[in-house]
């Protein structure tokens, strides 16, 4: 069994990430790669006057907040937004901070394994037009590698951080499709024109827009560990540990953290002509059950079994049975 000491993922370098995570969830353009579109980008609708929502410039290279008034602009917010009627709900803002969070902490942990792999140092190489020949493979690999830890820790946050919200509403999500290793920053470009897609085909109010996030989530965790099980270099992610402690999240490797799912309990409750079974199977829970009813607990005492023995005292012979299916 292998052993895992646990480090700390700062609160500062999340936060630092905060803008970057901004410019991706306001805007950015993407041309789908793997993936089949299956809505429309989103159009913004404003009136004569107003101006623009302020937009936030990346600090990840490659991750610079463009124009998206072009066919394939992704822009998630305008996206949740437009399942108000003008107002923002708590829900879609919680999905939001959860959407900028996750990123935040998905780049952070990147910064992390680009430092401690060595991936850091052979970027810096890259942009001095310096890496050597017999590196570039190694080059190639880590960078496809921090993609994947990327991405599996953005969806693990996501799930982690959604997971209060979920309620009884379910989706049906096929396979995350538009998993692209090149480097980090196009893979998050990727993951997220995929769940705009999702949110915009499936979402149609707060609880299917939670459900849809959850899922999509869960799925994109699901895709990445299988790809990363398949030879990439990420030793570093998986031998090590990360504790978000503002959040009470645990990145370790490529399994998934559980937080517990708020939302009401939905039971949907049958009557016994509606349960389909053994009929005499069906009578005997239906005894117990009223037998269980009627206890008096402080007593430790059945009224049904005392009221059989006072008919029994008067000379009346009445089954337990026969007493218990009496209406009165």
């Amino acid at each position: 069994m292998t052993t895992r000491d646990t480090m700390e993922l700062k609160e500062e370098a999340i936060r630092a990430q905060y803008e970057a995570a901004l410019g991706m969830i306001f805007g950015f353009d993407h041309a789908p790669r793997l993936a089949k579109p299956l809505v429309e980008a989103a159009q913004p609708e404003r009136s004569p006057g107003l101006g623009a929502r302020p937009r936030f410039r990346s600090t990840v290279p490659g991750m610079a907040a463009r124009s998206t008034a072009r066919p394939g602009g992704v822009r998630l917010a305008e996206r949740v937004e437009g399942l108000s009627d003008g107002l923002v709900s708590q829900v879609q803002a919680a999905c939001l901070n959860a959407l900028r969070r996750s990123l935040a902490i998905a780049l952070a942990m990147g910064e992390t394994f680009s430092a401690q792999s060595g991936l850091a140092e052979l970027k810096r190489a890259n942009l001095e037009g310096r890496v050597p020949e017999p590196r570039r493979g190694e080059f190639g690999e880590l960078l496809a590698g921090e993609a994947l830890v990327v991405l599996f820790t953005f969806g693990n946050a996501l799930a982690y951080l959604i997971a209060p919200h979920v309620g009884t509403a379910t989706v049906e999500l096929g396979e995350v499709e538009e998993v692209l290793t090149d480097n980090a920053p196009l893979a998050l470009q990727g993951v997220l024109w995929e769940l705009d897609q999702d949110i915009g085909a499936l979402a149609t109010d707060d609880a299917r827009l939670v459900a849809v996030v959850s899922a999509f989530a869960e799925a994109l965790m699901k895709q990445v560990a299988i790809r990363a099980d398949g030879g990439a270099r990420v030793s570093v992610f998986t031998a090590g540990s990360w504790k978000v402690e503002a959040d009470g999240l645990t990145l370790s490797g490529f399994k998934p953290a559980k937080a517990a799912k708020g939302g009401m309990i939905a039971m949907a409750f049958k009557k016994p002509h509606e349960v389909v079974g053994n009929h005499i199977a069906k009578y005997q829970s239906l005894r117990l059950a009223k037998m269980l009813m009627a206890y008096d607990f402080e007593r430790r005492l059945n009224p049904f079994a005392d009221a059989q023995r006072l008919l029994q005292g008067g000379g009346v012979s009445v089954p337990l049975p026969e007493l218990l299916d009496r209406p009165d």
